[in-house]
C-alpha cells in the first residue's frame, strides 16, 4: 500500500487530504477513514483507493491506538 496527500487539497492542519492507495489499482475510492487523534485533538478523513478488503482492515489497524480511534466507511 502506498500513502499520500491528493494535489490540490488543503485541510484544517495544513497538509492535503490522505489518500491510502492499495493493490488493487481502482481508481475510484473504495471507502473513507474517519481517524480522531485524542492526543492533537484533531479529526480527518482518509481516502481509500484501490484497496483490498485486508488493505482496508490493515490501515483500520494502523489507526487504532490508545490516542486515536477510526471509523472504515465501505462504499
Amino acid at each position: 500500500m502506498d500513502y499520500g496527500y491528493l494535489d490540490g487539497t488543503t485541510t484544517v492542519d495544513g497538509g492535503g487530504i490522505d489518500v491510502w492507495r492499495g493493490t488493487t489499482g481502482a481508481a475510484q475510492p473504495d471507502a473513507i477513514l474517519c481517524t480522531v487523534d485524542l492526543l492533537k485533538r484533531d479529526a480527518e478523513i482518509k481516502i481509500l483507493l484501490g484497496c483490498s478488503e485486508d488493505e482496508q482492515r490493515a490501515i483500520l489497524d494502523f489507526h487504532h491506538s490508545n490516542a486515536m480511534r477510526a471509523l472504515l466507511v465501505r462504499r
